[in-house]
């Protein structure tokens, strides 16, 4: 049984948006273009984006969806793939799955062609380089500081059915949003499915709004439409820098992983999707990502997070993988059934 985590080892279809001018069929060589598939905040991504381009030349057209219509999408597209890269989906849970699928392919960044699968007890790439990790991701909750008093925080996620929290709380929609999605899968494998599903049962009724975006729950806290928001560690720091009134409480036992990067098989540049890769694996790449308060893995680079590896060792969770690419696609199927 494959697991991890920090105890034993230790992401609605959107347009397409070129974010350098050109087309998306300029193919490999000198200049041309690449695809990528991302849910990752658009504006950070688009930073990135520019940055490669002024190193290389290649135009970069993104993507922007939730994870799950991404991956739908590129299921749907296996015959003709548009994509050359899909970076992010709430962790690496959606991308194991997606080895399954048969829609990504294997790539060694040349950077880090020295890394094990696990760094420093955190799985940070799969075995055969099927996907390789960019950043480090914590769920948790953002919660509105003019609304909620740092002694009244849940300290576990069974803590969100108390009576205090009805009607305020948000959580992205499990059927679009790979952030959900690992809530789900990770509250069933800890429960059990009988139980996991009585406990969303519960949870569903407490919520005053399930968006697609895995991000919108965040907002919603910011502007006080919830007092809590289910989202990923990055989202509440962001929002800080810009003033607004939230900030994040790591609660106990949960998800703690690396977000990766993988090359899609087949797509239509896939020298240039190696490129953009080995960009956001250099120290360059993930200086973007730390000024954007991810946690990065690339050893030169200073995180800009309060968050440290061994602060969230405690509260870690521990997550089988292989019951999540036996159940991935299952879990979110029975969420549409029962919910929507």
């Amino acid at each position: 049984m494959r697991k991890f985590g920090f105890g034993l080892s230790i992401l609605s279809l959107g347009a397409l948006v070129a974010c350098g001018g050109g087309n998306s069929n300029g193919g490999d060589g000198e200049g041309g273009s690449v695809n990528i598939y991302s849910p990752e905040t658009p504006e950070m991504t688009e930073e990135l984006a520019q940055a490669f381009e002024e190193e290389t030349g290649i135009t970069v057209n993104v993507n922007y969806a939730g994870t799950n219509n991404l991956v739908n999408q590129m299921i749907a597209e296996m015959d003709n793939p548009q994509a050359d890269l899909w970076y992010g989906g709430g962790g690496l849970l959606p991308f194991e799955s997606a080895i399954e699928h048969g829609f990504i392919e294997a790539y060694t960044p040349e950077s880090v062609s020295d890394w094990e699968a696990y760094e420093n007890d955190i799985k940070v790439r799969h075995e055969d380089w099927m996907w390789t990790g960019v950043e480090v991701f914590v769920l948790g909750l953002v919660y509105n500081t003019d609304l909620v008093d740092e002694s009244e925080l849940p300290q576990t996620w069974d803590d969100l059915l108390d009576e205090r929290w009805e009607d305020e709380l948000q959580m992205p929609n499990p059927a679009a949003s790979g952030t959900a999605t690992l809530l789900v899968l990770s509250q069933l494998m800890e429960k059990g499915e009988e139980a996991g599903w009585e406990y969303f049962d519960q949870l569903y009724q407490q919520m005053n709004a399930m968006p697609d975006s895995g991000g919108a729950p965040s907002q919603a806290a910011g502007t006080g439409e919830a007092q809590i928001g289910i989202g990923f560690d990055f989202m509440a720091y962001q929002m800080m820098e810009r003033g607004e009134s939230v900030d994040f409480h790591v609660p106990e036992n949960t998800p703690i992983l690396v977000n990766p990067v993988s090359l899609v098989k087949d797509g239509p540049n896939p020298e240039n999707g190696k490129k953009f890769i080995d960009f956001m694996m250099s120290e360059e790449g993930q200086e973007i990502k730390a000024n954007w308060n991810h946690i990065p893995l690339h050893p030169n680079v200073e995180s800009q997070s309060p968050l440290t590896i061994d602060s969230l060792q405690e509260h870690a969770m521990d997550l089988d993988i292989d019951w999540v690419v036996d159940n991935y696609d299952d879990v979110r199927n029975q969420w549409r059934e029962r919910y929507q």
